[in-house]
This record gives C-alpha cells, structure tokens and sequence, in this order.
C-alpha cells in the first residue's frame, strides 16, 4: 500500500500544517469512517462533533476549526491537520493529486485489435480505443483522448484532446466536445430531438417526423453524467458551454442553449429551445418549460417546474413541501377548494362595499 507524507502534501497543494509533518497517510476517508491512516476534512459545520471522536491521521479544517481539530487527542498531543482557506476546494483538489500520485499508472495507450476504427478517421497521438469500440468514417479523435469499450463515435464526430468517454458512450455524428472531457457511461449525445408535426390521419392524429439537422457542441471541460441524453436540434445545433457539469439521468432536449460554468443535477429534465445562463445551479428533479430564457446566476430549486423566463438573477423554488402523508392529503385537499373559496370571498366583499 502506498503511503505519502503529509509535508508532500503541504508541498503540492499548500495549507497550513498543524502537528508532525512525517505524518503517514494512504488513504481518504470521511471523519466517520476514517481510520488511523486516513486524511479526512470538515467543511460542513453539521460534522464537527466528528472532530473529536474522528480517527483520521490528519483532518482538513478551516481556520475557525484549526484549534478544535489540533486538540482532539488529548493528553497535551498536538494532532496533525492542514488549516486550508476553503476545505472542501482542498479536498477536491487533494482527490486529483491522489488519482495522479497514488494509483498503479495506466498501461499506454492502445488501440484494441476487435476496435473498429475507419481507414479515414483522424485519431491523435497516445489515444486509446478500447475493445469493441467503433470509430466512423471522418471521425476525429484528439491527442490523449480515451474511448472506452463499445463507445460508438459516429461519423464526422468530433472528440477534443484528453477527452474521455466511458465504456457504451454514442456520439452521434457531426456533433462534437472540446477538451478534457469526461462522458460517462451509457450517455447519448446527438439522439434526435423530440420534433413531430401532427396531422389527421384515418385513425386519429398522424405524427410527422421533423428530420433533426442540427448538432451537438460541446464545450471544454465539461463532465457529463452517466446515461443522460443531450438532442441534436433541430435545425441550429444544441450548445453546452465550457466548465458545465451534469448529473446522471438528465434530458437535455433540442436547440437548448446551456451557459458556461452552470451545473445540473441528476434527473433535471430541460425542454426543448430554452435557454440557461452562466453559472446557474439546476437542482434534482427540476423541470424548464421550452422556448425560456433564464438569465446568469440563477438557482433553481428540487423539482420546481419553471414554465416562464427568468430574468432577475437570485433563488427560485417551487412545488409543494413534503409532510406527513395524512397532513400532506388534507392539505392538497384544501388546495383543490381554493378556486370555490375565491370565488365565495369575492361575493362576500361585493356584498359588503
């Protein structure tokens, strides 16, 4: 098992350090779990009755902490931690060093001998293609970038340098992503958008296909998670911006327009044409009407359904809070009575004016 100093860390990522700096860590671990080779943090206020019963070798703290997490063993001995500005920005970028530092290297890229890949596509150098895989006519596959197993990169597709697709990933064609990617597994990027024009036919309404003729573009930076859909458009293509992360289970449908640095999560569900600003947080289960615009800096709350444009930066929330079952059915019942109860009280102040 490897192990690292604690001083190594101190070199790499900084932070202040509290107690011995040989310190010995091989591994990170929640407070709760952390045993007496771990590195653990504490952002949340919520866990720091964990500092003191927590048997982490070294704890990651803020300032106001540092005292408390220095103290937790007792007995005069000064117990080691990192004091760091923002603990949770350190522990993010602690799990990046582990991932590079810690970990058996990766064997060289390769490109599997049952890989299809197509005598005109471009592939980069020290790309690798895994088993299975299938890379299309005029496909063209960045410097360093990873395909993983049965990923199918459809043709004139466009993957940036660095970029990684985990196993069973289809990239549809023309569309493309910029560098340093990170699509998950079962992802479906360039599916057709949701287009169909009705019609009367014998036995009721015929639907009409809309042929798709647009794309997807994707910026650089961007993680995507595991089996959401993102939509061609329809005629003009769907963009997600650089630095945007999505959680798993998110539809994205399309001609939809995501702004730089906006984060979505998992089973968010966003119609078709609207438009979502930079730096906006989607939270589980929300719903965005098509053909909205929600401007910069925008926080939508769980499962709010946001039927019209938002042009006020700030929180939004909405849906009916959760209770006990037989409160929560009274309450909805009085809900469906609200219409009746207006329209008694508006009689009642004619009445009376």
């Amino acid at each position: 098992m490897k192990q690292v100093q604690v001083s190594e860390l101190i070199a790499a990522l900084g932070g202040d350090l509290v107690g011995a700096p040989d310190t010995l860590i091989s591994a990170i671990a929640p407070l709760d779990e952390a045993g007496p080779d771990a590195i653990a943090f504490l952002s949340n206020p919520k866990y720091q009755p964990q500092l003191a019963t927590t048997q982490a070798a070294c704890v990651i703290v803020s300032p106001a902490s540092a005292d408390a997490a220095s103290a937790r063993r007792g007995n005069g001995q000064v117990a080691c931690c990192i004091v760091a500005r923002d603990p949770y920005l350190y522990f993010a970028e602690l799990t990046q060093w582990w991932v590079k530092h810690m970990r058996a290297p990766r064997p060289a890229p390769t490109v599997h001998p049952t890989a299809s890949v197509a005598a005109d596509a471009h592939i980069g150098r020290e790309v690798e293609i895994g088993p299975f895989a299938v890379i299309e006519s005029g496909a063209r596959i960045g410097d360093g970038a990873r395909i993983g197993a049965h990923c199918i990169v459809e043709h004139d597709a466009v993957i940036g340098a660095g970029t990684r697709l985990a196993p069973h990933v289809v990239f549809g064609f023309n569309c493309e992503i910029g560098e340093r990617g990170l699509v998950h597994s079962g992802v479906v990027i360039g599916a057709d958008g949701f287009g169909f024009a009705p019609t009367p036919g014998e036995a009721g309404v015929k639907w009409v296909k809309i042929e798709q003729l647009g794309a997807v573009r994707i910026g650089h930076d961007v993680e995507i998670g595991a089996n959401t859909c993102i939509d061609r458009g329809a005629l003009g293509d769907t963009w997600i911006a650089d630095d945007v992360i999505i959680d798993n289970l998110v539809q994205i449908a399309h001609n939809v327009k995501i702004g730089r640095g906006t984060a979505i999560a998992g089973a968010v569900a966003i119609a078709g044409s609207a438009e979502i600003g930079a730096n906006c947080i989607l939270a589980g289960a929300a719903r965005i009407n098509g053909h909205i615009k929600i401007t910069d800096n925008v926080q939508i709350g769980p499962t709010a359904p946001i039927s019209s444009s938002i042009t006020k930066p700030g929180a939004y929330a909405g849906m009916y809070p959760f209770d006990e079952a037989g409160n929560w059915e009274k309450s909805a019942a009085t809900l469906r009575k609200l219409y009746d109860l207006r329209q008694r009280v508006r009689a009642l102040e004619k009445k009376t004016t």
